[in-house]
């Protein structure tokens, strides 16, 4: 598998990074749904400790996804329409932005409920912000509003990543796959048909 990406397609780091967040974030939205419903006691808070952990991981991911993203090149994008490169680039952006906001605002709500962030019982981070009751729940309503920003981004990336491989029938979604195609023909539509 090759290391880096490169003009026809997506290194092994990249697949990995991309996956690993995505099953990271399935997992940090769910449990975040999950303890909502859960009553205050032990139960609640060893998933609320697990959910800060992972998306404390995500923000570390995050950033190393980002570093590597400016530091290697990009595949070039399939598509010969300019408003879809577009919206591909605003959808990623997207992502990326709420990656860094979404695990942020969780922290600094912690901090601002004077509840330190402990990551897996191995380290305490330290609060981002003073102690201050209506910081908390200013922050509990952007990160509530964080969480359905992600569903539809998430959304609407599977969602096109599926038209591209359905309709579109080009090598788009199959070249972030694990062992994805590791080149891609010139006229993707007849790539498609040999494969």
């Amino acid at each position: 598998m090759v290391f880096k990406s490169h003009d026809n397609g997506f290194g092994s780091v990249t697949k990995s990074l991309h996956w690993v967040v995505a099953a990271l974030f399935i997992t940090v939205f769910s449990i975040g749904w999950y303890m909502d419903f859960l009553p205050l006691g032990m139960a609640k808070l060893e998933w609320m400790s697990r959910h800060k952990s992972l998306g404390i991981t995500i923000l570390g991911l995050a950033v190393l996804r980002i570093v590597w993203r400016l530091y290697e090149p990009s595949p070039k994008a399939l598509s010969a329409h300019k408003l879809e490169r577009l919206a591909a680039k605003l959808g990623h952006l997207g992502l990326y932005a709420v990656m860094i906001a979404m695990p942020l605002s969780g922290w600094m709500m912690s901090s601002a409920a004077n509840f330190p962030v402990s990551v897996f019982g191995l380290f305490t981070l330290p609060n981002l912000v003073a102690p201050n009751k209506e910081l908390f729940e200013t922050l509990r309503t952007v990160h509530w509003g964080l969480s359905w920003a992600i569903a539809v981004l998430v959304g609407t990336h599977v969602a096109a990543a599926l038209k591209h491989h359905f309709i579109d029938r080009d090598a788009t979604l199959r070249r972030m796959l694990p062992h994805g195609t590791k080149k891609v023909a010139a006229n993707p539509s007849k790539e498609h048909r040999n494969v």
